[in-house]
């Protein structure tokens, strides 16, 4: 297993870039992957994360001792990325791409193409129903893209952050779901919407990381990861060794630096979506992480004129099922099993709490979006509609005395109650 290695700054203060590429000339990359051939495997561009630093730096150190060294998108079931995505997301011009990074293939990851994955294995009922803590029994199969069996070597690179699925992301969840196939992704996404967010976000050692890591298990291919930890453009630490090891070490800090503690739930709260959440299936943190802070009866705005569409892969679905709270779907379990288990539970973390008796739905709070969504759609949806234009987020700005809180950039900070 690969040492820890850790570079931290101090409490509000920022490592420097100096810093940081000393940190990585220090491990001696280039001669523990000389000769081999090694793949970086990088989320797409729906993480704030200095992707591109590192992928220079790694670059600089490697590109001449390795045999191969070519990068793999964690892109979960998120659109494959065109190739001036990818350049952007490692912060290339196209004119570089093809001259300094020429040898270097940029592929994305196909989570549905079948002939793209390999079979890894299955988690047996009993190990599952260990995992789950009891929540399920039943055989996870685990496949993954056939390309992580094709390098001698991966190198996980990605940020740390709460997470509603998993607890922290980082470490193995950039191989699952990153890089993974569709049903471990779907089993351990809906076991997260089953436990709630309320138990599952800024929370370590959950079930779904135990699951992740299981899985992560069998593959064969050696890894060793580098988890960042970033608030905007402040790096807040480094962390290299196993996935395991640095994601341990990364959540610890990122559980300092990415939760904000309030002293009182607020009835009225606008989240404000960055741009890189393109969709609602990414806005939907715009929610995730203030769930904890909306008062019971009260109303989260996801102000995001910018998105338009649902998801361009599983928009069909949910406009079949609408969003709903967790108990809509398990007491009518028969007319929703089939359906991908990973949109049901996306549905259910945007709706957030509620409860479903003798056929009648409660919510907890109001979901409310303001974005290029028609109020016809958001019906259909069964989320509340506002236009984005009758709102000036000025307008929230200094009222928490009033119960009203206005979240710039939101999605990636966990607001909780102290």
């Amino acid at each position: 297993m690969t040492p820890i290695q850790a570079l931290t700054a101090q409490p509000l203060e920022t490592l420097t870039q100096d810093e940081v590429e000393n940190f990585v000339r220090a491990l001696a990359l280039s001669e523990k992957y000389r000769g081999k051939r090694v793949l970086l495997i990088v989320p797409d561009n729906t993480r704030t994360a200095p992707i591109g630093t590192l992928f220079k730096l790694l670059h600089a150190e490697l590109a001449g001792v390795t045999s191969a060294l070519d990068v793999m998108f964690a892109l979960g079931t998120h659109p494959p990325m065109s190739e001036l995505a990818m350049c952007a997301r490692l912060e290339v011009t196209l004119t570089e791409r093809y001259s300094i990074y020429s040898g270097v293939n940029f592929l994305n990851h196909t989570w549905d193409e079948r002939r793209e994955l390999a079979h890894l294995g299955t988690i047996d009922k009993k190990e599952v129903l260990a995992l789950s803590e009891g929540l399920f029994e039943m055989e996870v199969p685990v496949s993954i893209h056939r390309a992580a069996l094709n390098y001698d070597e991966l190198i996980l690179v990605g940020p740390v952050f709460p997470h509603e699925v998993v607890g922290f992301s980082g470490g193995n969840k950039y191989l699952f779901p990153g890089i993974g196939g569709p049903e471990v992704l779907n089993f351990f996404h809906w076991l997260g919407a089953v436990n709630t967010n309320a138990k599952t976000i800024g929370n370590k050692w959950t079930p779904v990381r135990r699951v992740v890591d299981r899985a992560a298990a069998m593959l064969p291919t050696p890894r060793s990861c580098f988890c960042l930890v970033v608030d905007g453009p402040r790096w807040a630490g480094i962390f290299f060794g196993s996935p395991e090891a640095a994601w341990d070490q990364a959540s610890d800090l990122s559980s300092q630096v990415h939760i904000v503690t309030k002293t009182c739930a607020f009835k009225t709260i606008l989240s404000v979506a960055p741009t890189m959440y393109d969709e609602l299936w990414v806005g939907g943190k715009c929610m995730y992480k203030l769930e904890p802070v909306l008062a019971d009866g009260g109303e989260l705005i996801i102000y995001a004129p910018h998105i338009h569409e649902v998801s361009s892969t599983h928009g069909n679905v949910l406009q079949q099922i609408g969003y709903h709270c967790r108990d809509y779907f398990l007491k009518q379990w028969e007319r929703f099993s089939h359906l991908p288990w990973g949109v049901l539970a996306h549905s259910t973390h945007v709706y957030g709490q509620g409860t479903y008796e003798a056929g009648v739905e409660v919510a907890r709070a109001q979901v409310t979006l303001a974005t290029g969504i028609s109020r016809e759609r958001c019906r259909e949806l069964n989320l509340g509609y506002r236009d984005f234009r009758s709102i000036r987020p000025a307008d929230y700005e200094s009222r928490e005395g009033e119960g009203v809180l206005l979240v710039p950039n939101a999605g990636e900070r966990l607001f909780r109650l102290a």
